[in-house]
């Protein structure tokens, strides 16, 4: 697939792609649109991937925190306000992956839809015109998958950050108590946030394997 050194690829496929112009460029040293989309839906599954071990770390954390028996509690807070910090950037960056595959979703699906209109064989036409809705299709299971798992972030954030800003105004045996009442409902929902990771993730690979194999 890659038709690029190693370390010039990753580098393109960061740039912004807010125009044609940047896609018409691509398409010139040899990388058509179907190609950007499938390595940025690999970019948004493995940000994914490691978006669920962030918010486990996180987890981890909030329960050590639970658990303090005496010691340096700021010291304490310093490792959890870096927990959520280190979480709030990767829900930043899978936000990022999302739009990135939108937009070069439109441009591709558009340019498939123009270049049907081309065809003068019916039978090549109909062809095209059936794989370009199931890839649709296909792209709006991926896609759903997506938002429905990045919507899950924002709750689980909110509750970490009214949590660790609780502990850094009080910094004593309340703010541990609060962390203790509000621990289940932290843990029940990174739980549902992490397996809608996984549905995403899931459905990315199938969508990558479709893709490879049109």
């Amino acid at each position: 697939m890659n038709r690029l050194p190693r370390l010039l690829f990753p580098l393109l496929f960061s740039l912004s792609a807010c125009s044609g112009l940047y896609y018409s460029g691509l398409e010139k040293i040899g990388i058509p649109k179907r190609e950007v989309m499938v390595h940025r839906v690999e970019k948004a599954r493995d940000t994914q991937e490691e978006t669920k071990e962030q918010f486990k770390s996180a987890l981890d954390q909030f329960r050590a925190v639970t658990r303090f028996q005496g010691g340096d509690l700021e010291a304490t807070y310093d490792r959890l306000n870096g927990e959520y910090e280190a979480s709030a950037k990767k829900a930043e960056e899978v936000r990022y992956r999302i739009r990135e595959i939108e937009d070069v979703s439109d441009a591709l699906f558009n340019e498939w839809k123009n270049e049907i209109t081309q065809y003068s064989n019916a039978s090549l036409k109909r062809s095209s015109q059936a794989k370009l809705r199931d890839t649709k299709t296909q792209y709006r299971q991926l896609i759903n998958a997506m938002k429905n798992a990045e919507a899950k972030i924002e709750p689980v954030l909110t509750v970490f950050r009214d949590q660790v800003m609780f502990l850094k105004h009080n910094l004593n045996a309340q703010a541990i108590a609060s962390l203790k009442t509000e621990l289940g409902s932290i843990n029940n929902d990174v739980s549902n946030l992490i397996a809608a990771m996984e549905r995403s993730i899931n459905e990315a690979n199938a969508f990558i394997r479709t893709m490879e194999n049109k």
